[in-house]
């Protein structure tokens, strides 16, 4: 059982009423989910404010609040904690709750807007084949070590975070390899944990819905490399224009990553097919089973990592010739008929634009490239004419469908993406709300060695409409609508 007074070490308290050599039962910030004997963290979240739920929970059982604003009436016997920010208070108590287990390993964020879950995923895998035992905290999944649990988020909340770190130490993972989006970042999410080293992949147009500029949403990335130990490493993108900024105020020692620009860790692609790339790094040649300029760069990054983690370089080259793809990004499948489809999860214009580049780039020509892409609803509606564009403009066929249309009129975001498409490539783009139809019409227009890409979803199973999530997996569709046309 642990003491009040113990988990809130290092928060910055404004006061304290009532005791604090109380036992915890547990740290929550869910109002529902409080017991007997359990503290309540009142965050102001996007959705509701858990100040909101302070009489509730003490009705549950609470035994002491951590709020930001005080209750007019304090309930007698309980302890009131009040902080400047509970977001950061969560993530120490959260850290302190489960003995700081992200100490006792070596935990390395990655950031950036696109290239995250790869690095992250195929970093893990790497480790794991190495004969590491490794977790994984990523959109796609958590693993510890050889465990799989369901991600809901791409930074999950603090005390999520913690409890699966501790799962890792008492399994004997050495190393972890995290995902750390703006909104983790921003909601102090990552605070209280002690990185080993930084990641920057890339900065573009994303969650402007949440980030009111651009230039916050870089300096939230930013806040994230200020923060990493002089003993531990921050590695970034040399070509990025954003990738010097990350390192200017880091103690951390600094690493580059480049395939344009001089860089620690260099690399040039020497064949590009869709078998896969050849690359030059360091000035050792090695084949791999990923595609594309932008793979490239999360190789090149997972490289720099391995070597600033110790592993030997000659070792780590043999080791990314094994990688495997990652579910939904690139994913690729060719039919009886000799259709390549791609599933990949862009959504954003700068990964959607690096996908049909590197599709073109790959092609012969004589084939149709088809592209069935949507944008999501409730998300930052700045991005959907521009990927509408580049859809058009880089694509024989554009199908505009829906992705994720949540609370939104799925009719109303595509109008919004036809706005972008230029007049002169109108007539390849076709309008199609419902996402099944799209990608079956784009089946059926594809002859064979066609390439159809659906972008957006990746490893998505599911499809939100007005709150609800309704099975939806691109990849499976298309294996199945093409199976059925081959027959």
């Amino acid at each position: 059982m642990k003491v009040l007074k113990d988990i809130l070490y290092k928060v910055a308290i404004d006061s304290v009423t009532g005791l604090t050599d109380i036992p915890v039962n547990k740290i929550e910030f869910d109002s529902r989910k409080i017991l007997n004997g359990d503290v309540f963290v009142a965050i102001h979240g996007t959705v509701s404010n858990g100040h909101d739920y302070i009489d509730k929970v003490i009705q549950q059982g609470a035994t002491a609040i951590v709020c930001q604003i005080l209750p007019l009436v304090l309930a007698p016997g309980v302890t009131f904690i009040k902080v400047q920010d509970t977001n950061a208070a969560l993530a120490c108590m959260a850290a302190n709750f489960y003995d700081s287990p992200s100490q006792k390993l070596k935990l390395v964020g990655i950031t950036g807007t696109n290239g995250k879950t790869t690095i992250a995923s195929l970093l893990y895998q790497l480790f794991i084949n190495a004969g590491y035992k490794v977790g994984l905290l990523s959109t796609v999944k958590i693993m510890v070590n050889e465990k799989e649990y369901k991600a809901t988020h791409t930074t999950p909340d603090s005390l999520t975070i913690n409890h699966y770190l501790n799962e890792m130490i008492e399994s004997g993972v050495e190393y972890c390899f995290m995902e750390v989006s703006s909104h983790g970042i921003h909601q102090k999410r990552t605070e209280g944990l002690h990185f080993t080293g930084g990641v920057f992949t890339n900065l573009s147009h994303d969650h402007l819905d949440y980030h009111p500029t651009f230039a916050e949403y870089r300096d939230v990335k930013k806040a994230f490399f200020d923060s990493l130990p002089k003993t531990g490493f921050a590695l970034t993108n040399a070509d990025d224009k954003n990738g010097s900024v990350m390192l200017q105020n880091t103690v951390a020692n600094k690493k580059t990553y480049a395939l344009k620009t001089y860089a620690d860790y260099k690399a040039q692609i020497l064949e590009n097919q869709l078998s896969g790339l050849l690359l030059k790094i360091n000035g050792h040649e090695v084949w791999v089973k990923l595609i594309g300029d932008f793979n490239a760069y999360n190789l090149l990054a997972i490289y720099g990592t391995a070597i600033e983690l110790g592993l030997d370089s000659l070792e780590v080259l043999r080791l990314l010739s094994n990688l495997e793809s990652v579910s939904g990004r690139f994913q690729y499948i060719v039919s009886n008929s000799n259709v390549t489809a791609i599933v990949d999860y862009a959504h954003t214009p700068d990964a959607l634009e690096n996908v049909l580049k590197t599709i073109n780039t790959i092609r012969t020509q004589n084939e149709q490239l088809i592209t069935v892409v949507g944008c999501g609803g409730d998300r930052d509606k700045a991005k959907r004419p521009v990927m509408a564009d580049i859809a058009a403009s880089l694509s024989d066929k554009a199908i505009f469908t829906s992705d994720n249309p949540r609370s939104e009129d799925p009719l109303e975001i595509i109008f919004e993406m036809e706005k972008g498409v230029a007049p002169h490539h109108f007539k390849k783009t076709i309008s199609i709300t419902d996402r099944m139809q799209a990608i079956k019409t784009a089946c059926q227009l594809a002859q064979p060695n066609d390439i159809l890409l659906v972008a957006g979803k990746g490893h998505e199973t599911y499809q939100e409409v007005n709150g609800v999530r309704h099975d939806f997996d691109d990849m499976k569709i298309v294996k199945e609508l093409l199976e059925q046309l081959g027959k």
